[in-house]
C-alpha cells in the first residue's frame, strides 16, 4: 500500500514541477503516473552505472556532477515519453531537483514511517 502511495506522490509531485517550471509539460495525471515509473527506473537502473562512470568528475566537484546526472536522466525521460516533455537540459537540472524536494515533502507528510 506505501509503495502505491509513493507512486502517486511522485506523480503529483512530478505535476507541481510542471506547474511551476514552463520548459516542462505533463500532459494528464496518467502520463504522470508513466512518467514516475520510467524516472525511478531509470535513477534504479541507470544512476549506479553513470555514477560509477563519472566517479572521477563526481569526486572533483565534491559531489555536484551527481546533479548533472539527474537533470541527465529526468531530461531524458522527458524526450522519451510521449505527453510528458522537458524541454532543455537546464529545466532537466532544475525540474530533478524540484522533482526530488517536493516529492521528499509530500512523502514526509503523508506517509507513515514504522
Amino acid at each position: 500500500m506505501k509503495l502505491l502511495l509513493a507512486w502517486v506522490l511522485n506523480a503529483l509531485a512530478l505535476l507541481a514541477v510542471a506547474y511551476l517550471i514552463p520548459e516542462i509539460h505533463v500532459a494528464n495525471f496518467i502520463t504522470a503516473l508513466i512518467a514516475a515509473v520510467f524516472i525511478g527506473l531509470a535513477n534504479i537502473l541507470i544512476k549506479p552505472i553513470l555514477t560509477v562512470l563519472t566517479l572521477p568528475i563526481t569526486i572533483i566537484t565534491l559531489g555536484l556532477f551527481i546533479l548533472v546526472i539527474n537533470g541527465l536522466l529526468f531530461y531524458a525521460v522527458g524526450n522519451l515519453l510521449q505527453g510528458f516533455e522537458v524541454t532543455t537540459f537546464t529545466a532537466g537540472i532544475i525540474g530533478a531537483i524540484a522533482y526530488s524536494i517536493i516529492s521528499w515533502l509530500l512523502s514526509a507528510l503523508l506517509i507513515e514511517k514504522d
